[in-house]
């Protein structure tokens, strides 16, 4: 498994983990060191050296982070694209890889290709969901990538001074 991979697949399970406590205060650097820490307490007695390596956590963290900051943004996308449905209302594992699959989409400033945040999305999904939900997440991600594509091909409006 590549590390981005890995990394993508933490990302989603701290964003879950997120999700049930929306309400929470907890500043982001204590969140990240508590979910390692909890993480490494699961492994029955495993040893430091069996935490993620330094570059997966990195990754995980940005990811989580970028998701946090454009939270809303990617929620508005999400809503776009499931007319007359509450985001709520979408499984907890689908809603939290769509937002970050479409954080990689739309927000982070290091772009990845379309088709590999696609499928590694669906991946995900599947692994901790269920094929259909899969589909689900290939469905809306594809559309946003399309949308993101027309946006980014129209003209840009001229203006004095630019």
């Amino acid at each position: 498994m590549s590390t981005r991979r890995e990394a993508r697949e933490w990302a989603v399970q701290m964003l879950f983990q997120l999700d049930l406590n929306p309400d929470a205060e907890t500043p982001q650097e204590e969140v990240f060191r508590e979910f390692w820490e909890g993480q490494l307490r699961l492994r029955d007695g495993a040893e430091p050296e069996s935490a993620p390596p330094a570059p997966i956590r990195k990754f995980t963290e940005a990811l989580v982070a970028g998701v946090l900051k454009n939270r809303k943004a990617i929620d508005a996308h999400i809503s776009s694209c499931v007319k007359n449905w509450d985001i709520q209302r979408i499984g907890g594992i689908e809603r939290n890889v769509l937002r970050m699959g479409i954080y990689e989409l739309a927000f982070a400033e290091e772009k990845t290709p379309q088709a590999v945040v696609i499928n590694e999305s669906v991946d995900i999904c599947k692994f901790f969901g269920t094929r259909e939900s899969g589909r689900f997440v290939n469905g809306i991600l594809d559309s946003i990538a399309k949308n993101l594509a027309r946006e980014a091909a129209k003209p840009q409006e001229w203006s004095p001074g630019t």
